[in-house]
């Protein structure tokens, strides 16, 4: 494909200039190339790049079709599927999101369908930890993906723009991982150059070629077939191939090609005063600008030493990596993620491979494993790894290969301080709640104590967390917790609600807490009490000790957890679910979840000239459980504190005797509402008077609405619930006019619906 020449196109190929981060960079040349579809699931830190990329759709500034999944799996399927279709496709995402869709990538490389993938990289959980490293690079370098570098926020841009042509050309066929450091990368600001005109750019990935799509019926074809052997290897072949052809022709081709565009070139394998160094540090993205500053200080004091950073990591750049090094005397490879138990990561395995194979070298090389979670890398440490290096090279020994780089091992005789007591057995037997079924009716029959007698119940959620001012989250938690007898083993999903309460060293929970991601919650939960009953069957754990299993999801966790929330149900685990709805993914940065309500704004719902907010209704999680069959399903606010204890002790009933039972809780979010921290409260009693959020629950199939405002003489209008919050009023004006009254009618639908089956018991 010819690219456009400067001389050709020279009066738009001007170029600007200003301070910019990697998210920003990567967000602005997806809007140039104008992508077809991007598919996308939010997750810290690669989140940015879709609420850039919406914020500019908002105002018009592209035609990208722009696709959330309910999970990054799915996100990756919807980015499968719209390749096949024969249009450009984008994703961004980072760790576990990675780890997550992981299973989709060497489906989409082995079936030969170009894209790009932004990989913003993180830590991989567990535990968590939300800052950058590479261990989620080291998974995607085995699916078969292309893998290029970005070490600055200026790599981000053309490597994103050059990642298109490579992965589309006909030799490659190819999708491309862009990979930068999470936060150094993406959050830091950076002098870059980007083209005033996106035309330059689409000029030059030029128009998208399929040979066969999935969208033509004239010409059916069949993609994925089942492969036996000897299909299979001759497929990994011809990727193999695909490869050679990208590593020997085509990077190297694009590479240049745009260095006459753009007038910044890329070489493979970035060196830094190699061209007589006998010393070097091998090191991936960010961190390298860090060390170039210390060699040249080394320089000034005699030392020949340099710095090796490869552009690209797939195909792995061995001839240039063995050319490099092939009279340096000692190498430190510093490295972001461990192999572990395989004594150094997967970039010095594959660095001391390829100079096993050279005879002509005799490079001693030594690994240190640096910055794993995100830990800074400061020029101390660079020099030590020089340092290191010089050592090696003038006694000719490697004394120890493999080893971490600036860590406290900490000392075994050292135990973890209890700061809290925990509860006694008699602080949580109280009797402030009793339920029992009636053999007549066949319900649960609930007696509570008075509010203020609730109170002597201990907190199992102490004082102490981080959440925000006004965060609705741990006050409903905990007016839900007081209707809970006896002991409590509380599994959060990851959420606000984790974050803020488990920051290590330190906890705010008085129960066992247990930890795991937002997909799989309820499965983990659903194994700890099958564990806890077959040792109770064994005789291992005292039959008459009793324990209420509950979950607490949120921040979107019932949209990537909906799967094991199901599966939990239909297995029928004797625990109780309860879900905070924020109405978003507040946790990482408050975009748009499937309990968004129609037309709010979001980080990825914007409003603005082509923005209306979200452009669908909400979904109605308790009628999807209640679909399950499962026991019992209930709504609750605090506001109406004894309608929710009451439930609480109901699900805690059925928890015990009868199985699973999940529970809706509607919680304010000042920070992403926009909404004064002082009125939660009553912003979640508006929501149930309007009839947005009405509070009913499902016994054994049967629906009761446990609070009716038309009864009550206290029903509101939409309208004044709505006003209640920032990211809501721009419903209230006129131009909104049309998704105010979708709103109003959807509202009303289900609140007629719900009023149909509390009056119909077969309903």
């Amino acid at each position: 494909m010819a690219v456009a020449r400067k001389d050709e196109v020279a009066p738009a190929a001007a170029q600007e200039v200003g301070l910019r981060t990697g998210n920003e960079m990567a967000a602005l040349a997806a809007s140039q190339i104008n992508y077809h579809v991007m598919g996308y699931y939010p997750i810290t830190p690669s989140t940015e790049i879709a609420e850039f990329l919406d914020e500019m759709k908002a105002e018009g500034l592209h035609h990208i079709y722009m696709v959330e999944g309910e999970g990054e799996h799915s996100a990756a399927g919807i980015c499968y599927g719209a390749s096949t279709a024969g249009g450009r496709v984008f994703n961004a995402t980072s760790a576990n999101g990675l780890m997550y869709a992981i299973e989709q990538l060497p489906v989409q490389s082995g079936t030969r369908f170009p894209m790009v993938l932004d990989l913003v990289t993180r830590s991989i959980s567990g535990p968590l930890d939300i800052r950058g490293d590479h261990s989620d690079l080291y998974f995607a370098i085995h699916t078969g993906w292309i893998v290029l570098l970005a070490r600055d926020p200026q790599a981000v841009y053309d490597m994103n723009i050059m990642a298109v042509r490579i992965g589309e050309h006909p030799d490659v066929m190819l999708p491309v991982i862009v990979a930068y450091d999470g936060f150094f990368t993406s959050h830091q600001k950076r002098r870059v150059e980007f083209f005033k005109n996106g035309e330059i750019v689409r000029q030059f990935v030029g128009e998208r070629k399929q040979p066969f799509t999935t969208v033509d019926p004239r010409h059916p074809v069949t993609i994925g077939g089942y492969m036996n052997d000897p299909d299979l290897i001759n497929n990994k072949y011809q990727l193999k191939l695909a490869m050679d052809a990208a590593y020997e022709r085509v990077i190297p081709q694009v590479f240049a090609e745009y260095a006459e565009l753009s007038g910044r070139e890329y070489p493979l394998v970035d060196l830094y005063r190699m061209e007589d160094a006998e010393v070097a540090v091998f090191l991936l993205n960010s961190a390298a600008e860090t060390a170039k500053d210390v060699v040249d200080r080394l320089r000034a004091q005699g030392h020949r030493v340099g710095v090796i950073s490869p552009n690209v990591l797939r195909p792995f750049p061995i001839r240039e990596i063995r050319s490099a090094l092939r009279n340096v005397k000692a190498l430190v490879i510093g490295e972001r993620a461990d192999s572990y138990g395989g004594y150094g990561g997967s970039v010095s395995h594959e660095v001391k491979a390829a100079l096993k194979d050279d005879p002509e070298n005799r490079t001693l090389v030594a690994t240190r494993i640096y910055g794993l979670g995100g830990k800074d890398f400061y020029d101390d440490e660079a020099e030590s790894f020089f340092r290191l290096g010089l050592d090696i090279a003038r006694t000719g020994r490697v004394e120890v290969p493999y080893d971490y780089s600036d860590v406290t091992p900490g000392d075994p005789q050292v135990q973890p301080v209890q700061a809290v007591e925990p509860l006694r057995k008699e602080e949580v037997n109280l009797g402030l709640t009793q339920a029992e079924k009636d053999p007549a009716t066949g319900e649960v029959k609930v007696k509570i104590s008075p509010p203020r007698v609730l109170t002597e119940r201990p907190k199992r959620i102490v004082s102490g967390h981080g959440a925000c001012p006004g965060c609705g989250i741990f006050s409903a938690v905990d007016q839900f917790l007081k209707g809970i007898e006896g002991d409590v083993v509380l599994l959060f999903q990851t959420g606000c609600g984790y974050v803020v309460s488990t920051g290590y060293p330190f906890t705010s929970h008085r129960v066992t807490f247990i930890h795991n991601l937002f997909q799989n919650g309820a499965a983990t939960l659903g194994g700890v009490v099958d564990m806890f009953e077959e040792r109770q069957r064994r005789g291992e754990i005292p039959s008459g000790e009793d324990i209420t299993f509950i979950m607490v999801s949120g921040d979107g966790g019932m949209d990537i957890g909906m799967g094991s929330a199901i599966g939990a149900a239909l297995r029928n685990h004797k625990m109780i679910i309860i879900e905070y709805d924020n109405q978003g993914y507040m946790n990482t940065g408050s975009q748009l979840s499937y309990s968004t309500p129609l037309g709010h704004m979001t980080s990825t719902s914007h409003v603005g000239p082509a923005g209306r907010g979200k452009t669908f209704h909400h979904k109605d999680t308790p009628q999807i459980m209640a679909a399950t069959n499962i026991p019992y399903v209930f709504t609750g606010v605090e506001a109406f504190n004894q309608d929710l204890v009451r439930k609480a002790a109901k699900a805690q009933w059925y928890a015990r005797h009868e199985g699973l039972a999940y529970g809706k809780l509607l919680v304010s979010c000042p920070l992403n509402w926009r909404a004064d921290e002082r009125m939660g409260t009553k912003i979640v009693e508006a929501a149930v008077n309007s009839c947005f959020f009405p509070l009913y629950e499902v016994e054994e199939g049967k629906t009761r609405i446990t609070y009716d405002p038309e009864e009550k003489g206290k029903r509101i209008p939409v309208s004044e619930w709505l006003k209640m919050m920032g990211k809501t009023r721009h419903l209230l004006k006129p131009e909104f006019e049309p998704e105010l009254k979708a709103f109003e009618a959807e509202v009303e639908r289900r609140w007629q619906r719900l009023k149909a089956k509390h009056a119909h018991p077969l309903l």
